[in-house]
């Protein structure tokens, strides 16, 4: 079990989590309340990401797997 002990940590599993609502997004599931922001939007606008879901998710994948390469290092 791994624990989510920093600010840095606790950032990159919350970007998972992001990561993997807007892939249900992508296929058509809501993870949402009326009136609450979808991942996607709030994606594009915390890491001012543009373009269509499918770009924004695999832009996430690369931010994401470059974080864990960079964290593996340290």
């Amino acid at each position: 079990m791994v624990i989510a002990d920093t600010p840095q940590k606790i950032e990159l599993y919350r970007m998972h989590v992001l990561h993997k609502m807007l892939k249900l997004e992508l296929v058509g599931i809501k993870m949402n309340r009326e009136g609450q922001p979808t991942a996607y939007s709030v994606i594009k606008k915390e890491y001012n990401l543009k373009g269509s879901r499918q770009k924004v998710y695999d832009t996430m994948t690369e931010i994401i797997n470059t974080i864990q390469q960079q964290q593996g290092e340290a």
